[in-house]
């Protein structure tokens, strides 16, 4: 699942790829494509990086034992990679956000993180424009 708004609010400088730390029910939940990346974000707290406000529905067929939909979740980095985003987070006007939620080639839930910088409303209205022009070529020669 992609995160199709990041692109067009952000800048995205550098990715990094993450495992999360979650429940039974939440991945059985992410197989079935309940997720949604509305005001999620990244932090970091105490050299452990978490995200925030990622909702993973709670799992249909779950009990008692169901998980929280919205909820902090470790993400799994090595101890360089945080070091790196501690130092890129001091330049004014980055964040880190999540791009992608994917399932590796062992079944292991895995978590692209982007290095954002904030668009500007004319930067937005160029992408569009761009988007546009690309529409109306690509229905002019194919």
């Amino acid at each position: 699942m992609n995160n199709r708004s990041a692109y067009f609010n952000y800048y995205i400088d550098d990715k990094f790829v993450a495992g999360i730390v979650l429940l039974g029910t939440e991945v059985k939940s992410i197989r079935e494509g309940k997720l949604s990346f509305n005001d999620a974000f990244c932090m970091i707290d105490d050299g452990e990086v978490w995200v925030r406000g990622l909702y993973i529905a709670e799992y249909s067929h779950g009990t008692v034992n169901n998980h929280i939909a919205v909820h902090d979740r470790k993400l799994l980095l090595n101890k360089r990679e945080i070091k790196k985003l501690i130092i890129k987070l001091r330049d004014k006007g980055i964040t880190i956000i999540p791009l992608k939620v994917f399932f590796n080639d062992k079944g292991l839930v895995k978590v692209e993180i982007g290095l954002a910088r904030g668009k500007k409303l004319h930067d937005k209205r160029e992408t569009i424009k761009n988007r546009d022009v690309a529409k109306e070529l690509k229905r002019h020669l194919g």
